[in-house]
């Protein structure tokens, strides 16, 4: 059995195993990372070796660290990423490379409608009715954007948001709230299935998914980093932040929202940002929180999701793609019958 794993902002990690009696036999790592002494490559190998298949990543990055000498340095990679590559082995997990992708750039709609476009192609990507898909939104009005999970009424100032325009709606994936101005945010989709992320914990997901959009953010001369679980970051401070959702046909929903611009002011006024939330990000200014990427790159909103859609269509080979009629007729269904709804809205009051 083979499996691979390439570490986010790191090296890649290649693990090369038999089964036997319900074991881990003949077990090799290789890869393109630094690793001293160079004998603990034995000791790494010796510790997979003999582990019970049903061992979890954690579990084998567990035994891999514990076999280390004290002295050992581990540079590109880590314990967890073996346990990742040792996983995606065992459950056969293809690559970015074994699908073939599309990319969508579309009209703008309105934020509703973005939200019931992701369900509707993460289900038709886990039915296997659609190609695995990387979409850029385009919205046509402001939002506050809640997570699955968020109350209300706890999130947002509902007189502010009114005061500046801004609509209040929830989406499907957990995490936080996203102030989404009009033309001031970078927003992509990405619908992939479950086997592209088997064998990783979520956090590791977060982090694969999202290495693109690091690399495209690089290429434009910003020092971009992932912050776990589900931040991407610079020196700067905090661009933006991702949210998942799985479905049960295996569909994998995964969509990531930086700010281009912003204004530091109207947050605050539109969100509750407690003192709670901020003391674990070691700032006491929401304002300061987020650095945009208008002032880091000085470049129109255009071109950087023009560098996206490149960077994304050379790293994996996608075509260019489309959302077909029926797929926006199945979006407007449900947001009549879901994303407009008090119900909806108000689920957790």
């Amino acid at each position: 059995m083979h499996g691979e794993y390439k570490v986010p902002g790191g090296k890649l990690v290649v693990v090369d195993l038999e089964v036997r009696d319900g074991k881990i036999a003949d077990f090799h790592l290789a890869g393109d990372f630094f690793l001293e002494p160079d004998d603990a490559l034995a000791d790494i190998d010796a510790a997979v070796t003999g582990l019970p298949v049903e061992t979890d990543a954690s579990g084998i990055a567990a035994a891999v660290r514990a076999a280390l000498p004290d002295d050992a340095h581990l540079l590109g990679f880590t314990p967890e990423s073996v346990g990742t590559a040792v996983r995606r082995a065992l459950v056969t997990a293809p690559g970015w490379s074994d699908f073939e992708w599309e990319v969508v750039h579309e009209k703008a709609v309105s934020p509703r409608m973005n939200l019931a476009l992701d369900e509707v192609l993460t289900a038709r990507v886990g039915d296997g009715r659609r190609k695995p898909t990387m979409r850029i939104w385009e919205w046509d009005t402001s939002a506050v954007i809640i997570g699955s999970f968020q109350s209300v009424r706890n999130e947002v100032d509902a007189e502010g948001a009114a005061r500046h325009g801004f609509e209040i709606v929830r989406r499907i994936s957990g995490g936080g709230a996203m102030l989404m101005a009009a033309n001031s945010i970078v927003t992509y989709s990405l619908y992939v299935p479950a086997s592209l992320v088997a064998g990783m914990t979520f956090a590791d997901s977060y982090a694969f998914l999202d290495d693109w959009a690091l690399q495209a953010l690089r290429s434009l001369g910003v020092d971009a980093v992932y912050q776990p679980l589900n931040d991407i970051a610079s020196p700067s401070g905090k661009i933006g932040g991702a949210a998942q959702k799985r479905l049960a046909n295996g569909g994998v929903l995964h969509h990531a929202t930086l700010s281009y611009d912003m204004d530091g002011q109207v947050m605050t006024e539109v969100l509750r940002i407690g003192r709670e939330k901020l003391s674990d990000k070691g700032t006491t200014s929401a304002a300061k929180r987020v650095d945009p990427l208008r002032s880091q790159t000085g470049l129109p909103r255009e071109a950087i999701i023009a560098r996206f859609v490149e960077t994304f269509t050379k790293l994996y080979a996608a075509e260019p793609g489309h959302i077909t009629d029926e797929e926006y007729a199945e979006a407007e269904a449900l947001v009549a019958s879901k994303f407009a709804t008090d119900a909806w809205l108000h689920r957790v009051p």
